[in-house]
């Protein structure tokens, strides 16, 4: 359908900003949302525009900036309830939550199965610094073939970007490998309930080592967490000093990890998934010769052997599948911080933990006492409390 506007039919809109206009009439000009400016001085006679559906006048508005009056008229077609511009907004902002919807759910699911590969693996092959090494090794190989095939842009990075990222590659390696060493020793569901009191280590951290202070919600807020992750530790039927100090020693070295990542990169114009990448190289040439150090090839081999004689050839998927599923699920973790808040990240990053230990608790068969269920819960609440505290 056809829509026209000539002079004449402006009167009205002009009569409505009159005592606004009066003085420079001949420069008003009627704007909308949905086509260039009409400029009434260049063709008095007329001006039209067509649209293919009838239009409404939603609002005229008059007003004057240095002395030069426009009316703005804003439109809506017949058949939409707002503004064209505002449709626009609402769709654009029902895309974003859509997609962060989904990274949420393949993290949370690439997680899940991770967790699942990496105890298998733990339970027939007791190795977890080699277990370490494999999975940054793994990442780091899909990474390079990335860039090589151009699948990924290849990052632009300089020497003062590695001396930044150092600091954060100890942490991320140590980190890695304490938790790797606290599934290992104790259920996969154990070690989660630990790692959730990291808020706990962050709020000391920043306190003590950097002077920030905090608000008292947020120090209320870490009396759940912490008696919380003691109850569930000593009513935890399958206790081990060795699983539960590594659970400790990760969430201390994540702590320091992200106070290093906030420090060392602001402003660097690196995408989450190649900084991963990147974190992931430098960890493995960090932990490499460590692994060695600590177990070495001659434990390895023995190991394997009998690991492929009690378990088969479906041993190397479990292997191949935790090394994949470890890199995938830290790369979509850092992609999405490129599309959400660190808030929304902290209560995403909680409902993870609890996905994660319902699922190890059905698939292992873990024993769990009501009690030691109590406990985790609290734990879990205080951390959800704590990003709410801080937000």
């Amino acid at each position: 359908m056809s829509f026209s506007i000539k002079q004449s039919a402006l009167a009205t809109c002009m009569d409505v900003s009159n005592s606004v206009v009066r003085k420079r009439l001949p420069s008003a000009i009627c704007r909308s949302f949905f086509s260039p400016s009409l400029d009434l001085q260049k063709n008095p006679k007329s001006t039209s525009l067509s649209v293919s559906k009838p239009l409404h006048i939603s609002s005229i508005e008059g007003f004057v900036k240095e002395k030069k009056p426009v009316i703005q008229c804003k439109a809506y077609e017949a058949d939409r309830s707002q503004p064209i511009e505002a449709a626009g907004e609402v769709k654009s902002e029902a895309a974003k939550r859509v997609k962060i919807g989904i990274y949420f759910a393949t993290w949370w699911a690439l997680n899940v199965v991770f967790n699942i590969y990496n105890k298998k693996v733990l339970n027939a092959y007791p190795y977890p610094w080699l277990t370490s090494t494999l999975s940054l090794a793994c990442g780091s190989l899909m990474m390079l073939i990335s860039w090589a095939t151009r699948i990924a842009e290849t990052p632009k990075t300089d020497f003062e970007f590695w001396k930044t990222l150092f600091p954060v590659a100890v942490a991320h390696t140590i980190g890695h490998v304490a938790a790797t060493v606290s599934m290992s020793k104790v259920a996969v569901s154990f070690t989660h309930i630990i790692k959730s009191g990291e808020p706990a280590f962050s709020v000391l951290v920043s306190r003590f080592l950097l002077g920030e202070t905090f608000p008292p919600s947020v120090y209320l807020s870490l009396v759940p967490i912490i008696g919380g992750c003691a109850l569930a530790a000593v009513t935890e039927l399958n206790f081990n000093m060795t699983g539960f100090m590594g659970a400790m020693i990760s969430n201390l070295a994540f702590v320091l990890r992200n106070i290093f990542s906030k420090k060392g990169m602001k402003g660097k114009s690196v995408s989450g998934m190649n900084y991963y990448a990147c974190l992931s190289l430098m960890s493995l040439l960090i932990l490499t010769p460590f692994a060695i150090a600590v177990e070495g090839p001659q434990m390895w081999a023995v190991g394997w052997e009998k690991a492929l004689s009690q378990i088969g050839p479906q041993f190397i998927w479990w292997v191949a599948a935790q090394s994949i599923f470890y890199h995938l699920y830290n790369q979509v973790s850092y992609m999405s911080l490129d599309e959400i808040s660190p808030l929304t990240f902290s209560v995403g990053n909680t409902m993870k933990r609890i996905s994660v230990i319902v699922s190890s608790i059905i698939i292992f068969h873990t024993p769990v006492q009501p009690i030691n269920a109590l406990g985790a819960a609290i734990a879990i609440l205080g951390t959800f409390l704590y990003s709410q505290a801080k937000a």
